[in-house]
């Protein structure tokens, strides 16, 4: 019996149209606070969700290639903005962590509310990637995201992050509690990308994945 939501693979000239996308200059645009302040939506989009701390900053930078282009923190709760970056003829976009956060009680529920309309209404986003820890594997916080998604009919793609943290069994374990967590969900995309921003594994399959969407 095959095994449920397989790690991604990607073929060639998928993996070489990742990297031609991404080699490409890809800016800042632009950090709202507002629906009202998103930039026109007048190309595709992909966003990147995940709990506090997760590294959405530090996939960003990997995928881009450039190391300051996203803040990384060490402090949950970070990013408090819907942020907009360029990378050829798509939107990439970081949403705001969700789960604790290191931000009065206020502001946090503010850029929550902004990420759950985000992903409700915006037309042209493609898939959203939903980043777990590698460490952890999916909890009740992501599952809560999960549901948002199925409720906006938004298809989602797990990725895992820092895959090269686990020990011994602890990957497999992390690996056993998302896939049943995804199981689930409507909305998820049946394959689990595996991904390391420190040794820059599986970062050329999302390159391809993200550079291929219809």
């Amino acid at each position: 019996m095959p095994l449920p939501f397989p790690e991604a693979e990607i073929e060639a000239d998928a993996r070489e149209a990742g990297r031609l996308l991404f080699a490409g200059q890809t800016e800042f645009l632009k950090g709202v606070v507002a629906m009202s302040g998103l930039p026109p939506a007048d190309r595709a989009e992909v966003c990147f969700a995940g709990r506090s701390n997760v590294g959405k900053s530090s996939l960003i930078n990997a995928l881009t290639g450039r190391r300051g282009l996203a803040r990384a923190s060490n402090t949950p709760g970070r990013t408090q903005e819907v942020n907009f970056f360029t990378a050829g003829d798509i939107y990439l976009v970081d949403l705001p962590g969700y789960g604790f956060a290191n931000a009065p009680v206020k502001v946090v529920q503010t850029w929550q509310r902004l990420m759950k309309d985000y992903l409700s209404g915006r037309s042209t986003l493609r898939r959203a990637f939903l980043l777990i820890d590698a460490r952890h594997g999916a909890k009740a916080v992501d599952e809560e995201i999960m549901a948002l998604l199925d409720r906006s009919a938004v298809t989602f793609q797990a990725v895992m992050t820092k895959i090269d943290k686990p020990r011994g069994d602890d990957l497999r374990r992390a690996l056993d509690v998302t896939r049943a967590a995804l199981a689930r969900h409507p909305a998820a995309f049946p394959e689990i990308v595996l991904t390391s921003s420190e040794t820059g594994q599986g970062i050329d399959t999302l390159r391809g994945l993200i550079a291929t969407l219809e």
